[in-house]
């Protein structure tokens, strides 16, 4: 308990310390005024952020477009979790006040992997080769911390959608979300990525290449990284409510009628 402890400390100050990369591009709109300023200091003292709070972990690593290996960028993830199995991840293009919002990430352990019905299991990728090839990192936690924080995840899952393409230098969230994929293997990610993060974040790669090297290699899921068999998959624009849709016509909100915001009332109930 102690050790864990000392973990979520560590991991606490590692999120709050790094502000040392731009955003990849400037956004459309005038500047805030002082009007604004000063509203957002009586929001920031006035109103919760107990989501915003519950992060407790950052990690630098990069993505790429499914489909498209070209496609490559360093994504910036505030982690929050959930529970054992569980971890969800906001995703920026920078760690500065300048940062966007590119997109978000859902991480599960691999036991709740094997429960995903096989068409769902090609929409995400595993984590083995980020830990692995120390290309995933965790700026300013303790080496020990880190190492620690990696054997958890290596053998987890991520389903990633990005939904701002500032790395394509749009100034505003233009298109349709873009499903993201992670390195499997050597030779994929561009080495003036890499080097460039490394030097601008004060980390190195290679060396917590060869400090990772005792961390078991999980084995991974077949349907995981379906890129790699030609399976790729990206949205495309359709008429209608798609996969999601749960009827024509205006009425109760399913959620409604599904008793989901009863249980929720009930379980914000503090009494």
């Amino acid at each position: 308990m102690r050790q864990f402890l000392m973990l979520c400390s560590a991991l606490g100050l590692a999120a709050c310390a790094q502000h040392d990369t731009a955003s990849y591009t400037e956004t459309a709109g005038k500047p805030k005024s002082v009007e604004t300023h000063a509203l957002e200091a009586g929001a920031r003292l006035l109103q919760g952020q107990a989501p915003l709070n519950a992060v407790s972990a950052y990690l630098n690593g990069f993505h790429f477009y499914n489909g498209d290996m070209n496609g490559q960028m360093e994504a910036h993830h505030y982690v929050t979790r959930l529970n054992e199995d569980v971890m969800q991840a906001l995703i920026y293009d920078g760690n500065g006040r300048d940062a966007k919002l590119m997109g978000v990430e859902y991480i599960i352990s691999a036991r709740l992997f094997e429960t995903l019905p096989e068409e769902e299991k090609k929409l995400w990728h595993s984590h083995d080769y980020e830990v692995k090839s120390g290309s995933l990192v965790a700026p300013g936690l303790p080496q020990a911390a880190e190492r620690r924080l990696m054997e958890q995840v290596v053998s987890t899952y991520g389903k990633t959608w990005h939904t701002w393409h500032t790395d394509r230098d749009k100034e505003l969230p233009y298109g349709i979300p873009a499903l993201m994929m992670g390195f499997t293997a050597d030779g994929q990610l561009d080495p003036a990525l890499e080097k460039a993060r490394d030097e601008r974040l004060g980390v190195d790669t290679q060396a917590r290449r060869r400090d990772r090297e005792s961390i078991v290699q999980p084995e991974v899921d077949p349907a995981a990284n379906a890129w790699e068999k030609g399976e790729v998959i990206q949205l495309q624009r359709v008429r209608g409510a798609g996969e999601h849709r749960h009827g024509d016509t205006a009425g109760p909100a399913e959620i409604n009628e599904s008793g989901r915001l009863r249980q929720q009332q009930q379980r914000s109930d503090p009494h």
